[in-house]
């Protein structure tokens, strides 16, 4: 049986529906894509990679700071404080190496964005996470995204 078949219409619809809600919430659709990227590359998901940098892109992201997003901490003034703790709050989500999210990563989070945009920019990263598990576990190759 192969891996890469279709993705259950309903689950679809519904992470589609989360994942549009988060976005809208957030209100920037360029740092809503670099969150997306980096949780992408962090997973290894190169389904999700595939479209969120040509999202990024069509969202009027630069190539260099594409290119650089691997590497925002040492790239630090081609990021804003905002995009820095966002990015900063997407590795602890995704990652959660210590069991949650630390302390000084959430504080730095709550400076920047008000207690609605926490809320959705969780729910992004949550979501993301969420695609990257079932395209990565499905070994769904980049490419094959269709608006």
């Amino acid at each position: 049986m192969s891996r890469t078949h279709l993705l259950d219409r309903e689950v679809g619809s519904a992470m589609s529906a989360l994942s549009a809600a988060a976005k809208k919430g957030l209100g920037d659709p360029v740092l809503a894509e670099l969150v997306m990227i980096r949780a992408s590359q962090v997973n290894h998901c190169a389904f999700c990679l595939d479209m969120h940098l040509r999202a990024a892109r069509e969202n009027g992201e630069s190539e260099h700071r594409v290119q650089l997003l691997s590497a925002w901490e040492e790239a630090e003034d081609l990021y804003s404080e905002r995009e820095r703790a966002a990015l900063a709050l997407t590795e602890a989500v995704t990652v959660l190496t210590a069991g949650f999210v630390p302390d000084e990563v959430y504080r730095a989070a709550a400076e920047h964005f008000s207690e609605a945009e926490l809320a959705h920019l969780i729910a992004l990263i949550t979501v993301i996470n969420g695609w990257n598990r079932l395209m990565v576990s499905r070994r769904v190759p980049p490419g094959g995204y269709r608006p």
